[in-house]
């Protein structure tokens, strides 16, 4: 028997939770520098309904860095900033909803 999702009540195989929940999100992309002048890129508004594990998996490798997930917010070692939008849109999530600082 198929595991059925909690929000949806549809079998997990075909629930649409996670696409519905990229496309609603507003997500806030910003650098900050750390001890000894390291950069970081912290990636906010990824909501619980999507992934995080996998979308952290993603980003590290297309960008061949390392990073974390702390307080359900990516952080990215090194400044990403021009290259995580195209990254995100293939992830499934809307480019006008992206905001970069």
């Amino acid at each position: 028997m198929a595991e059925i999702c909690p929000n949806c009540g549809l079998p997990k195989d075909i629930c649409a939770c996670e696409t519905i929940a990229k496309e609603e999100e507003k997500i806030k992309v910003s650098s900050e520098k750390k001890r000894f002048g390291k950069r970081i890129t912290i990636i906010e508004g990824i909501s619980k309904d999507v992934n995080s594990k996998d979308i952290l998996k993603e980003l590290k490798t297309k960008l061949a860095c390392g990073g974390t997930i702390k307080d359900s917010v990516i952080e990215l070692q090194g400044d990403h900033r021009r290259k995580i939008r195209e990254i995100l849109v293939k992830l499934g999530f809307q480019s006008d909803k992206i905001e970069i600082s």
